[in-house]
C-alpha cells in the first residue's frame, strides 16, 4: 500500500513541475513581453504623429445599462469629454427598476421620439426610444424590457448608425484620448475587426475631463490587490496574446468592434454569462472558416477606468460569473482545441485557457489536497515544501511588481513611497492569500450553473470621482 502511495506521490509530484514551469514560463514571457512593448510605446509616442482631424473612424459607443443610477451620469459626462470628432452615444436601459433613465433624461434633456429600430440581430423590441442634439454629439437612451447585457448590447448595435461600435460598461470612464487610441489599429490595418482597450481599476485615481490628475494604491485591502492582479496576468497576458493574433477575449468594459462582421456573425450571445469572450471566439472561428483575412488587436495606450469590487462577496460573484463564462465559452468551441484550422489560436490561447484559466482552479485545489494527504502518511518533505512555496510567492510576487511599476512609469503616474510599499507587501499577500480564496471559488462555479438565470451582475457601486 505504501508503496503505492509512494508512486502516485510521485507521479502528482511529477505532473505538479512540469504545471509550474509551464505557468511560470508564460508569466515570464508575458510580463517580459509586456513591459518591453509599454516601453517602447513610450519611447515611440513622442516620435509619432497624432492622428489628422480627417483620418478618423465614426463611431458609436454602446452602453447597456441595468440599476445603474449611481454612475450613468458620470459615465455619459466622461464620453462627453472625449476628443474626438465623429461618434454618438448609445444607451440601453435593459429594464432597469431604479431611476437610470429618468435620470438621464433629466440631466441631458431628452426628448422621446418615434425611431423604428431594425433589428438585424435578434433582441427584444424598444418600449420607447429618447434622443438630444443638445450636445458634441448625439445621445440616445433606448429603453427595452430586461432581457440581459447581450440582449441590450444587440439592440445597441442595432440602433448604431457609424460602421464601428465600442462597447462599454456603465459604470467606466474613458480616457480623453482612448477614441483615437483604440481607432488606431483600423487605420493601420484594414483587416482589423475587433481592438481590446486596456482596462484599469479606477479605485484611487481622480479624474477630470478625462484625465488622471492623480493617482494613489486604492485604500482598501482588496481593490490594491485586483491593481497588482490586472497588471500581471490581464495587461501582460493581452499584449503577449495580441502578438501572434491570438487573443480570444476583449473586456465587456471597453472593446471595438466592425459591426458589419460582427452581424454575418450573429452578435452577441445571450445564452451565455461570459458574452464579451464569446463574441472574440465567435469572430476568431467566423473569419477563419469563411476564409476572411482579420486580426483582433489589443490597444495597451487605450484607457478605460472602471471600478473594482470592495468587498469579496462582489469579487466572488464577478469571478463566478467569468469562470461560467469561461466555460460556457470552452465548451460551445471545444472543436478549436489543437485544431491547425484555427492557427496558433486553436493551438496556443485555445490550450492556454484550457489548462490555465478553465481547469486551474481544480488543478490548485488537487495539489493542495494531496499535500495534505502526503503530510497525514508521512510521505512529504516539509522542508522543501515550505522552500518551494517561499520561492513560487516571491517569484510571482516579482513578476507582479515588475508589471505594475512598469504600467505605472510608461504613462507617467507618480506614487508616493507609502504607496510603493503598500504595492510590494500586498503582492506578496495576492499570490500566497487572494489567489487561493479565488481558485475555491472558481472552483464552485459551475455548481448548479444551469439553474442560473443569464442576469445581470449585482455588485455595490460608488458614485465615480468624474469631475
Amino acid at each position: 500500500m505504501m508503496d503505492t502511495f509512494k508512486l502516485f506521490f510521485s507521479c502528482v509530484g511529477v505532473f505538479f513541475i512540469l504545471y509550474m514551469i509551464g505557468y511560470a514560463s508564460f508569466l515570464f514571457l508575458a510580463v517580459t513581453v509586456g513591459s518591453s512593448t509599454l516601453y517602447q510605446l513610450r519611447r515611440r509616442n513622442p516620435l509619432k504623429n497624432e492622428l489628422l482631424q480627417h483620418y478618423y473612424v465614426p463611431v458609436t459607443i454602446v452602453v447597456p445599462a441595468h440599476n445603474e443610477e449611481v454612475t450613468i451620469q458620470s459615465t455619459v459626462q466622461s464620453l462627453l469629454s472625449l476628443e474626438y470628432t465623429l461618434y454618438e452615444i448609445v444607451i440601453v436601459d435593459d429594464g432597469s427598476t431604479d431611476q437610470t433613465a429618468q435620470l438621464l433624461r433629466e440631466t441631458f434633456r431628452m426628448h422621446q421620439v418615434a425611431r423604428p429600430i431594425h433589428r438585424s440581430i435578434p433582441c427584444q423590441e424598444a418600449v420607447a426610444v429618447f434622443e438630444t442634439q443638445e450636445f458634441k454629439v448625439p445621445i440616445t437612451l433606448i429603453c427595452k424590457k430586461n432581457g440581459g447585457k447581450a440582449d441590450a448590447l444587440n439592440m445597441g448595435i442595432n440602433a448604431s448608425r457609424y460602421p464601428y461600435f465600442i462597447c462599454m460598461d456603465a459604470d467606466s470612464v474613458l480616457q480623453y484620448d482612448s477614441l483615437e487610441k483604440i481607432v488606431r489599429p483600423v487605420l493601420e490595418d484594414g483587416n482589423v475587426v475587433a481592438v481590446g482597450g486596456a482596462v484599469r481599476p479606477c479605485n484611487g485615481a481622480e479624474i477630470q475631463n478625462g484625465r488622471v490628475i492623480s493617482y494613489h494604491m486604492p485604500r482598501q485591502i482588496l481593490p490594491c490587490m485586483q491593481v497588482l492582479e490586472y497588471d500581471r496576468s490581464f495587461l501582460a497576458a493581452r499584449i503577449l496574446f495580441d502578438k501572434f493574433n491570438g487573443s480570444i477575449i476583449i473586456s465587456g468594459a471597453f472593446g471595438l468592434f466592425k459591426k458589419s462582421v460582427v452581424i454575418d456573425a450573429g452578435g452577441y450571445d445571450a445564452t451565455t454569462m461570459g458574452e464579451d469572450m464569446e463574441l472574440v471566439v465567435k469572430l476568431h472561428v467566423f473569419c477563419r472558416e469563411h476564409g476572411l483575412a482579420y486580426r483582433v488587436r489589443y490597444a495597451t495606450d487605450a484607457i478605460c477606468w472602471t471600478q473594482a469590487p470592495e468587498k469579496l462577496e462582489d469579487l466572488c460573484k464577478q469571478r463566478r460569473r467569468w469562470h461560467i463564462g469561461l466555460f460556457q465559452t470552452m465548451t460551445r468551441h471545444r472543436r478549436m482545441l489543437a485544431n491547425p484550422k484555427y492557427g496558433l489560436v486553436g493551438l496556443i490561447s485555445y490550450l492556454y485557457f484550457l489548462i490555465y484559466e478553465l481547469l486551474s482552479p481544480y488543478i490548485e485545489l488537487f495539489g493542495l489536497a494531496t499535500i495534505a494527504v502526503a503530510f497525514a502518511v508521512d510521505l512529504i518533505n516539509v522542508p522543501f515544501m515550505i522552500l518551494f512555496f517561499i520561492i513560487y510567492v516571491l517569484y510571482s510576487a516579482i513578476l507582479s511588481l515588475t508589471a505594475f511599476f512598469a504600467r505605472i512609469h510608461t504613462i507617467d503616474l507618480k506614487l508616493i513611497f507609502s504607496d510603493v510599499l503598500k504595492a510590494i507587501g500586498l503582492c506578496v499577500l495576492e499570490v500566497s492569500c487572494l489567489r487561493f480564496i479565488l481558485a475555491w471559488v472558481r472552483a464552485t462555479a459551475l455548481i448548479g450553473y444551469k439553474k442560473k438565470k443569464q442576469a445581470w451582475g449585482t455588485i455595490e457601486r460608488k458614485k465615480i470621482n468624474f469631475d
